[in-house]
């Protein structure tokens, strides 16, 4: 199904999971464990790069690697049973180092956590994209006021630039857990057959320390082939920028609606058009990423489903990791990519951000109003006051404004001016202001 790769993947998370990268992170435990384990003198170093001097993916042969991994149920298999073949035609006596002590799932494992770090590089760098084009926006709308709306209906006003920053809030804190993860994920897998390397006698630990350093992986404290938390903990990562990801996308669809109008995706020759209506203008890029955070959870729970494993290696379980994480990758990762993307080039109207703020006739200000009474008549009387006032105007069609300048409990107790006063946005801004000003500097220290 490579139709679509274009749309919900990116070209280099793509890359990163495709079947060579897959295959060739395996190589490269393979070269990484013959060059270990010669530092440790269970082979000579000549028949280590004997072994290195095979591992490339353009001497294999996928075809019969994907019809033997069917009988097999694992990759590593036939991949093993290739490479020694390879080998063998120039080193008969290297040959069979290849695979010494390790098991299967090692290659797997480690291959997997190779590919996880190239990942993680470009969905850092997408981040901090994403990051620096949400702390530009947020600083450049600070005090342009936009309808707050609450239960998809006019609520109260704020800033554009407050709600810019309240998305980057949380890209910041997925920086920093994503920062996390990583630390505990890249590590390397290497324990034999049921985790005791007992294959290599009193070298095991010494080889496992020598793999890692080859491969420039932490070296975990015990294998961990049943242990499923870390991929786990990388999908639930994804998972919950994902879900962000899906948050931004709405909010953007909503403001681009026609009715409303105040954001708009970037345009260029056949983007966001349709088949049948010229006029059309669709958000895209939010499509995308919206898709993206409608997938991505079930895969998580797929990942969650899968930590319960058997004695010291699982059945069937594991198994189901090999697909789902990297289409957890290569989902969200291009569903960030595109975001970043479009960001710092959004069309933000102003003027209509401003102008919906009337779409009401002031009840938007009704909360404000409220506040100012209450200090004269307390809270409960001033809401009953305000919300009756509220109804007529409704039924009216007249500006709430109007309605309370013929309400004599409310001009006795305000002036006219304090009462027009109340229906400016900008009156109720202080806050939001100051906590765009927090959060920019906390994504800038990130």
């Amino acid at each position: 199904m490579a139709l679509l790769d274009s749309l919900f993947g990116s070209e280099a998370m793509n890359a990163i999971f495709s079947d060579a990268a897959r295959l060739q992170g395996m190589l490269d435990f393979e070269v990484a464990l013959a060059r270990a384990e010669a530092r440790c003198g269970l082979m000579p170093v000549a028949s280590a790069e004997a072994i290195a001097a095979q591992c490339k993916t353009e001497l294999l042969d996928f075809g019969a690697l994907s019809s033997a991994a069917a009988l097999s149920l694992n990759p590593a298999v036939p991949l093993v049973k290739q490479l020694t073949a390879l080998v063998t035609k120039n080193d008969k006596d290297a040959a069979r180092f290849v695979h010494w002590g390790a098991t299967s799932q090692d290659a797997n494992d480690t291959g997997l956590v190779l590919q996880m770090r190239r990942a993680f590089e470009v969905i850092e760098k997408d981040l901090e994209l994403l990051a620096a084009s949400l702390a530009d926006m947020a600083q450049k709308y600070r005090s342009t006021p936009i309808t707050g709306r609450t239960l998809m209906q006019h609520a109260m006003p704020t800033t554009f630039g407050a709600k810019v920053a309240s998305l980057l809030d949380a890209i910041t804190r997925h920086r920093e857990r994503l920062a996390e993860t990583r630390k505990r994920a890249l590590v390397a897998q290497f324990g034999g057959a049921v985790g005791t390397l007992s294959a290599l006698g009193d070298k095991g630990l010494a080889v496992a320390a020598a793999l890692a350093d080859e491969l420039k992986l932490a070296e975990p404290a015990a294998p961990w082939h049943t242990q499923r938390d870390r991929v786990a903990e990388v999908a639930c990562t994804l998972g919950l920028l994902a879900g962000t990801l899906g948050k931004i996308a709405r909010d953007l669809s909503l403001r681009a609606q026609t009715e409303i109008g105040e954001i708009f995706e970037p345009a260029g020759e056949g983007r966001g058009g349709s088949s049948t209506m010229p006029h059309k203008r669709n958000p895209v890029t939010c499509g995308v990423v919206l898709a993206a955070a409608v997938r991505v959870p079930g895969l998580v729970s797929t990942m969650l489903s899968a930590m319960v494993q058997e004695d010291e290696r699982g059945l069937g379980n594991w198994h189901a990791e090999w697909e789902t994480l990297p289409e957890i990758f290569r989902v969200t990762g291009g569903a960030l990519h595109q975001m970043a993307w479009i960001m710092p080039r959004l069309e933000v109207d102003a003027a209509r951000m401003r102008a919906n703020l009337e779409a009401t006739r002031g009840l938007i200000y009704a909360e404000g109003v409220t506040m100012a009474l209450a200090r004269h008549m307390g809270k409960s009387e001033a809401h009953s006051l305000v919300e009756g006032a509220s109804r007529r105007a409704r039924e009216s069609g007249k500006h709430l404004r109007d309605v309370l300048h013929e309400e004599p409990e409310a001009t006795k107790l305000v002036s006219t001016a304090e009462l027009d006063s109340l229906f400016a946005p900008e009156n109720y801004l202080r806050a939001a202001e100051g906590f765009v000003d927090r959060v920019i500097g906390a994504a800038r220290r990130n």
